[in-house]
């Protein structure tokens, strides 16, 4: 996992908006080589920086806002950088080629998610609500979706856990201290 990753994140096919996500430890390092706006290497965390993607001569591909998140604050725990371009097929397969070109290796189908498990920021129950969330269909899947994925089944769970430890323990006193 010390690779850095992209992916197109949002859905292919024309749209007003794509977003390219870029995790791993020089995600940021990475983009900068091909952003042309603010210096991103020296931007505060959490922000919208907006600018050009260039290419290797110095074509404008196409205007973009880069979000800029440093770890461990983000979805993966790690460093994470998103592009939003305009969504048409060309710009958008040419903002990956770039990254892909410096550095950058593209993503598994479910890998930013695997990352974030990996670096202990969800549990497995809420990387298995992302997925559920993905693919809800009506509004009593999506709420429960949200519950899994806010770690309300998790704490629930813990909490059964716990009082069951505790259970178990009371039940070892008395077996041993029958008095």
């Amino acid at each position: 996992m010390n690779d850095t990753i992209c992916a197109i994140s949002t859905s292919q096919g024309v749209g007003a908006i794509a977003i390219i996500r870029v995790s791993g430890e020089d995600s940021i390092e990475i983009t900068n080589k091909i952003f042309k706006g603010k210096d991103l290497t020296k931007v505060d965390t959490h922000t919208i920086n907006y600018g050009h993607i260039v290419d290797n001569l110095g074509n404008t591909i196409d205007e973009v806002l880069v979000s800029i998140m440093r770890a461990p604050r983000t979805f993966t725990a790690e460093d994470t950088v998103e592009i939003n371009t305009h969504g048409g097929i060309a710009a958008t397969n040419k903002v990956l080629e770039l990254l892909l070109n410096n550095g950058c290796r593209l993503a598994e189908p479910g890998e930013f998610t695997k990352r974030a498990f990996l670096n202990g920021r969800i549990d497995l129950l809420e990387a298995e609500a992302v997925m559920d969330m993905i693919n809800a269909k009506t509004n009593v899947q999506r709420e429960m979706a949200v519950n899994q994925i806010s770690g309300k089944v998790s704490n629930l769970i813990n909490e059964l856990r716990d009082d069951m430890v505790q259970i178990i323990s009371n039940i070892n006193v008395n077996i041993d201290y029958p008095e």
